[in-house]
């Protein structure tokens, strides 16, 4: 495996997460930088710099004749696609399968399988993973979909079958919030994804987002490394992600079922590599298959600090056929907690997106803090890409360490010159219901954390205002 080259086909922290791991393994970083971004921070840890033409992620990103092209002229062993773009992309991982190019992720049979929500949800009826009521494949028209929701009670969620990242996804009240949302979810499903097709799901009131990270090789071996809680969300994305599980807590037989469940849904589909089978739980610790990401996931870094699994290394090592760290379930333990913060380029009360150019970066961090980022002073946020620039983590002995930990880092992280959500993490850390880890996928809609935001926002403006006049009064200035 050593010396083979590796084309990371993305950008950002994970580009710079998954060099980090080629160059200790001792394999060949290649990066690449596009006409809109040409000086990306990834590329300071990547061995070789690669020329992706074009101005946006379709001709980028997502151009796979293009970077096939890559691929021929300069001589690439392997492509990691990291997560979003071709990550989950069927017909890039065939492209590379004929070309011998190596995929580091599944097999394209896998990607296939998991990555179409109708043929996953089927595929988990049939390995005896119990799933979340709606439809058994594609919903073509409103009518379909209302007749669906009549048949399994209201609420539902319209759901894009080849989704993800919370995007083509809308719960509906009634057959009028149906109506109303049906050509809104296909238009977004098909802008996001490129394909239009929608399911109808029962959606869950209060529920709990749990996944299951897996671990694959090529010899059959399927392993879980347990799980994560992912309940707090704006617009069904994630900013906030927790290992273990708070609300599983010390149920053990919880835990072991959820996660051997996971376990059966990757075997049918012959998993081999890194993966996250998703479930939805309700207050009653019931819990139902939900997806399967067949690629890494954004918040691995806290499974990676629970178990000391090094997720990322371990992929390409299946990827390539060589044997993992570890050799049996049992080697794999959990060791305290651990809690991850997306910062995000984002209005802390809005919560959308704020692009601008960061003027002033600065860290004064606890013992113990873990952050992925791509930061750096002078950096222009565009809204080409997520708005998502760094992954504050924290691991303490337990749940109230690591929160401790990771609190104390929010204020020593300083992004000057853009909005970001740090102040939404504030406020969410200090909050009663979450400290206690009383909390469900509807925090954010019934807590409200950002309102409080509000008010601490115009206070401070407020005294900053009188300061100001104060020192104007004085002859001074500030």
């Amino acid at each position: 495996m050593k010396g083979k080259r590796v084309l990371i086909i993305n950008r950002g922290e994970i580009a710079i997460r998954v060099a980090k791991a080629l160059n200790e393994l001792g394999l060949v970083s290649v990066g690449v930088w596009t006409d809109n971004e040409t000086e990306p921070p990834h590329l300071e840890y990547c061995q070789e710099w690669v020329h992706l033409k074009g101005s946006n992620n379709k001709e980028t990103y997502l151009d796979i004749p293009k970077i096939m092209e890559i691929i021929d002229n300069y001589k690439i062993d392997g492509v990691h696609p990291g997560y979003g773009f071709l990550s989950e992309n069927r017909e890039f991982s065939e492209a590379l399968s004929k070309k011998g190019v190596t995929f580091i992720g599944p097999n394209p049979t896998a990607v296939y399988k998991m990555g179409a929500k109708d043929i996953s949800k089927q595929i988990a009826k049939e390995a005896g993973v119990p799933v979340v009521p709606g439809s058994t494949g594609e919903v073509e028209t409103i009518e379909e979909a209302i007749k669906i929701g009549n048949e399994i009670g209201y609420p539902i969620l319209l759901k894009a079958v080849a989704g993800g990242g919370g995007k083509g996804m809308r719960p509906c009240a009634n057959e009028a919030e149906v109506k109303a949302n049906f050509a809104a979810v296909q238009r977004e499903a098909l802008s996001s994804f490129g394909y239009a097709a929608l399911l109808v799901e029962k959606y869950i009131l209060n529920p709990h987002h749990i996944e299951v990270q897996i671990l694959a090789d090529k010899k059959g071996n399927v392993y879980h490394v347990f799980e994560r809680e992912c309940s707090i969300q704006r617009r069904h994305q994630k900013i906030i992600e927790e290992a273990p599980s708070p609300f599983i807590g010390t149920d053990e037989k919880v835990r072991q079922d959820i996660c051997e469940t996971a376990v059966r849904c990757a075997k049918a589909v012959n998993y081999d590599s890194a993966g996250t089978v998703e479930f939805i739980m309700g207050e009653d610790k019931k819990f139902y298959f939900l997806e399967m990401n067949t690629r890494i996931q954004v918040e691995h870094p806290i499974t990676e600090e629970i178990t000391g699994v090094d997720l990322v290394a371990n992929m390409i090592k299946a990827a390539f056929n060589e044997p993992l760290d570890f050799k049996s379930q049992a080697d794999i333990k959990i060791h305290g907690h651990a809690i991850e913060l997306r910062i995000c380029a984002e209005d802390p009360i809005s919560m959308l997106p704020a692009p601008g150019k960061i003027v002033g970066f600065e860290t004064t961090f606890p013992q113990g803090i873990r952050f992925d980022h791509c930061i750096f002073s002078g950096l222009t946020i565009t809204p080409d890409f997520d708005p998502m620039i760094g992954k504050l983590i924290a691991k303490g002995f337990n749940r109230e360490v690591a929160l401790r930990k990771v609190r104390n880092a929010l204020d020593g992280l300083l992004i000057d010159g853009i909005k970001t959500n740090i102040p939404l993490h504030k406020v969410i850390l200090d909050e009663k219901n979450f400290k206690e880890g009383h909390y469900s996928t509807a925090y954010i809609g019934t807590v409200k954390p950002q309102d409080k935001v509000a008010k601490k926002e115009n206070i401070e403006s407020f005294m900053l205002k009188i300061a100001a006049i104060e020192q104007n009064q004085a002859g001074g200035s500030l």
